[in-house]
């Protein structure tokens, strides 16, 4: 926690350095030179170049989100300007990973200290926070990067982890699997008229469950036809309520 905090000082120190001009509705004021600097003041919080056991058959799976990196903007708690990066999600380190730009080195920023990122892809925006400070039904037990598929006034969030699961092959009665493997998982979770997170499924019984009140647009939506992704219908739904 004291090396946290002490990294947070050092990012406030760095800010006032930083003169502003607008160039884009998340950057403010970074010149290329500027947002090098600021780049390299991420430093203290890198790990050096992530590393995997690939020994045995290897590893399938991985344990980043989109498995390249992205132009992303990404703004870290207690700044007033996002810094442009290449980057990705380590989703099973919990992190940040980003080049740096002359080095060409991975680098890593930890979730506990990120207020959001937003990667650019294919012509399309994708909305990364943290599950800090957000209330749950069930308590979580890491900070976990949450992709915002709709914000308020209903909150509709997507969580997706990485866990990886070793080889296990050695013993008499093991199932004989020769491979590590990072697994996906992804958790659908909305806000509730109690202003709490709930775990839901993309299907009519269980937001019909947590919005009662709202049965018959549910009914309709769900019913309706030329919807082929549950994601997008949803987001549809929530702008209907």
């Amino acid at each position: 926690m004291q090396r946290v905090l002490n990294i947070l000082v050092f990012f406030l120190l760095f800010s006032e350095a930083f003169p502003q001009r607008e160039t884009s509705i998340y950057q403010k004021g970074l010149t290329a030179d500027q947002n090098l600097k600021a780049i390299i003041s991420l430093a203290p919080y890198s790990q050096g170049a992530i590393g995997f056991d690939n020994r045995y058959e290897g590893i399938k799976g991985s344990p980043r989100l989109f498995d390249t990196l992205l132009p992303s903007f990404l703004n870290i708690k207690g700044q007033d300007y996002y810094i442009e990066v290449e980057a990705d999600l380590d989703l099973a380190g919990n992190a940040v990973l980003f080049i740096h730009p002359k080095t060409k080195k991975i680098m890593t920023v930890p979730a506990e200290v990120v207020t959001e990122i937003i990667f650019r892809k294919d012509e399309k925006e994708f909305l990364f926070r943290t599950s800090s400070g957000l209330s749950f039904e069930k308590e979580q037990k890491d900070i976990r990067f949450c992709q915002v598929l709709k914000d308020a006034p209903y909150p509709f969030i997507k969580i997706t982890s990485k866990n990886f699961k070793e080889a296990d092959y050695r013993n008499a009665y093991s199932p004989d699997r020769r491979y590590d493997e990072f697994e996906t998982k992804i958790r659908y979770f909305m806000m509730g008229p109690d202003n709490i997170f709930h775990q839901v499924v993309l299907n009519k019984k269980s937001l019909t469950k947590l919005y009662p009140e709202k049965k018959g647009i549910i009914a309709r939506a769900f019913s309706a036809k030329g919807y082929e992704d549950p994601e997008n219908m949803v987001i549809t739904l929530l702008e209907l309520f």
